[in-house]
C-alpha cells in the first residue's frame, strides 16, 4: 500500500523535471537563434535546416528499446488516418508556428511576436474546454492570464512597444502562430496516435523541417559559404538539445498530463530565455522582468495546484481529463 501511495508522487516529480528540462531547452533556442541571425543566417534556412538535424538527432532516442527502425517509425497499429494526422501536425507545430512567426516579425517586433506566441496556453485551455472538455476552474483561467501578462512583463514590454511600427496584419499573423501550437498540442492530445513520443518527434520535425527549405529555397535563401567553428556549436546546440530534446521531452509531457495543465508551463520558456540571456548576451534585467517572473511563479501554481471537486463525478471527470495516474 506503501508502494502504491508513492507511485503518484514520483510519477509528479517525473512529470515536473519533463516540463522544466522542455522549457529549459525551448528558451535557451531563442537565445542560440538570435546569435546566429545577428551572424548573417537567414531565418527560413536556419529554421529548415535546425529541424532537419535535429529529426536526424532523433532516431537513436527511436530506436531506444526497439529492435529495427520500421517498427519504430511505423507501427503496426499506424493507419492512413494516423499518418495524415502526424504530419498535419509536423505541419501546425514545426512549419507554420516558426514560419508565421518568422513571418510576423516582418511587421511587428520580436518581442511582441514572442508575446503572441506564449499566448499559447491560453488558446489550449480555451480549445481544450470546447473540444477535449478539460476542466477549466476560474483559478486556472486566472493563472493563465497571469502568465501571459508574467511572460509580457519578463521578455520587457512596454507602452513604446505598441505605438506605430507595428500593423494589424503582423498582430494577427502572430496570434495565427499561437493557434497553430494551440492547435497540434489538442490534435496530439485527442489523437491518441499509437507512435511513441520520440518517433512523433521526429516525424513532426522532419515534415516541417522539409516543408520550411521547400520554402526557403524557392525565395532564395541560401546557407551561408563560411561557417565558423563557434556558429556550429551554436547550430548543434540549436538542432539537438534545444529541439531534439525540447520537442521530445514536449511530447512525452503530453502524454503524462493534460493538454492545459502540460502548456500552462510554457510561461518557463520565455523567463529562462530571459535568464539566459541576461549571463550570455550581457541582457539586463529589470525589475519588471523580475515581477514577471513573479508572476508566471504564481501562474503555474494556479494552473497546476488541485481543487476540491463538488462531487465524486466531477473529480472523475477532472481525472480522466488531465490524464493523472
Amino acid at each position: 500500500m506503501a508502494r502504491n501511495a508513492h507511485a503518484p508522487a514520483s510519477s509528479q516529480a517525473g512529470f515536473l523535471v519533463t516540463l522544466f528540462a522542455s522549457t529549459f531547452l525551448m528558451g535557451s533556442s531563442f537565445v542560440a537563434g538570435k546569435i546566429l541571425l545577428q551572424q548573417g543566417f537567414t531565418p527560413m534556412i536556419l529554421v529548415g535546416w535546425r529541424f532537419f538535424v535535429a529529426a536526424l538527432a532523433t532516431l537513436p532516442l527511436v530506436l531506444a528499446g526497439e529492435r529495427n527502425i520500421v517498427a519504430a517509425l511505423l507501427p503496426a497499429k499506424a493507419g492512413l488516418r494516423d499518418v495524415a494526422l502526424v504530419i498535419l501536425i509536423g505541419l501546425l507545430q514545426t512549419a507554420a508556428v516558426m514560419g508565421l512567426l518568422f513571418w510576423a516579425m516582418q511587421f511587428i517586433s520580436a518581442s511582441t511576436a514572442a508575446i503572441l506566441l506564449f499566448t499559447n496556453p491560453i488558446w489550449v485551455a480555451v480549445l481544450g474546454r470546447i473540444f477535449l472538455g478539460e476542466s477549466l476552474h476560474r483559478a486556472r483561467l486566472l493563472g493563465l492570464l497571469l502568465g501571459v501578462v508574467g511572460v509580457a512583463l519578463a521578455i520587457g514590454i512596454s507602452p513604446s512597444m505598441f505605438s506605430g511600427g507595428m500593423t494589424l496584419a503582423g498582430e494577427i499573423i502572430g496570434i495565427v502562430s499561437a493557434l497553430c501550437w494551440a492547435s497540434a498540442t489538442l490534435i496530439n492530445k485527442r489523437a491518441a496516435l499509437p507512435f511513441a513520443p520520440w518517433a512523433l518527434s521526429f516525424w513532426q520535425m522532419l515534415v516541417g523541417a522539409i516543408a520550411i527549405l521547400v520554402i526557403a529555397y524557392i525565395n532564395g535563401e541560401q546557407w551561408p559559404d563560411n561557417v565558423t567553428r563557434e556558429q556550429w556549436g551554436w547550430f548543434l546546440w540549436l538542432s539537438i538539445p534545444a529541439s531534439t530534446g525540447s520537442f521530445g521531452l514536449w511530447f512525452v509531457a503530453l502524454k503524462r498530463g493534460g493538454a492545459t495543465r502540460t502548456s500552462g508551463f510554457l510561461f518557463l520558456a520565455p523567463l529562462f530565455t530571459v535568464i539566459l540571456a541576461y549571463f550570455i548576451l550581457d541582457t539586463e534585467i529589470s525589475w519588471m522582468q523580475a515581477a514577471g517572473g513573479i508572476l508566471i511563479g504564481l501562474a503555474l501554481w494556479l494552473v497546476n495546484r488541485e481543487l476540491p471537486a463538488r462531487s465524486r463525478r466531477e473529480r472523475a471527470d477532472e481525472v480522466i481529463a488531465e490524464g493523472e495516474p
